[in-house]
């Protein structure tokens, strides 16, 4: 996903929608190592290989690059929550499916996450809005999920809403403290999670 305001048009190598990508993943750097409000344009068209100037050919503000990324890595989380919880099987199966795609996305893309997770507060409250939206249909489908779990008695929830924040939380943490250099891999990560997250709703795998 590229900002609104970076035009698409065909062009050579580096043409705006190249341009902007690689802004985007430079602020997805800069942000993580150093935070949004220490972070200036400047930091970005650096790691960009862009003058400062170029930066504004493709986003007006720092603060639109961090929308750009939330609502990038937002919609990415929630179509692989949905694909996860799509799959064949019992509401078990599909609960450690989710939980399992979802830990293994956040180690995966853990530089990414951690922005569009932790630098979220700094967004503008229109903005905010639009990917708090985003969230709400990620808890949902995990919602739906326990909701079928305790419907058929395979699940022990007693507050749908607070047990899939406490699920998904736990995925999400996994941005803040993975890192390429532990000894873990992702997909290793994504099975510890598919385990736990069963185990904790009283659900038995079959």
């Amino acid at each position: 996903m590229t900002s609104a305001t970076a035009q698409q048009r065909p062009g050579g190598p580096d043409e705006p929608s190249t341009t902007a990508a690689r802004l985007l993943e430079a602020a997805a750097g800069a942000f993580a190592a150093k935070g949004f409000h220490a972070t200036t344009t400047r930091d970005i068209a650096s790691r960009a290989g862009l003058s400062p100037a170029g930066v504004y050919v493709h986003f007006s503000s720092k603060e639109q690059l961090l929308h750009a990324l939330s609502a990038q890595g937002h919609g990415q989380a929630l179509a692989v929550v949905r694909d996860a919880a799509a799959t064949s099987g019992s509401p078990t199966d599909r609960l450690a499916a989710v939980m399992r795609a979802f830990s293994a996305w956040h180690a995966e893309h853990h530089a990414v996450a951690s922005v569009v997770q932790y630098e979220f507060p700094h967004l503008t409250p229109a903005h905010r809005d639009e990917v708090l939206g985003l969230r709400k249909q990620i808890d949902e489908v995990v919602r739906d999920l326990l909701r079928e779990g305790r419907a058929d008695g395979s699940m022990t929830v007693d507050d749908v809403r607070d047990t899939a924040l406490a699920l998904m939380s736990m995925c999400i943490d996994v941005a803040r403290w993975y890192s390429p250099h532990i000894a873990r891999t992702p997909a290793q990560i994504g099975e510890t999670y598919a385990a736990l997250g069963p185990r904790l709703v009283g659900a038995r795998q079959h």
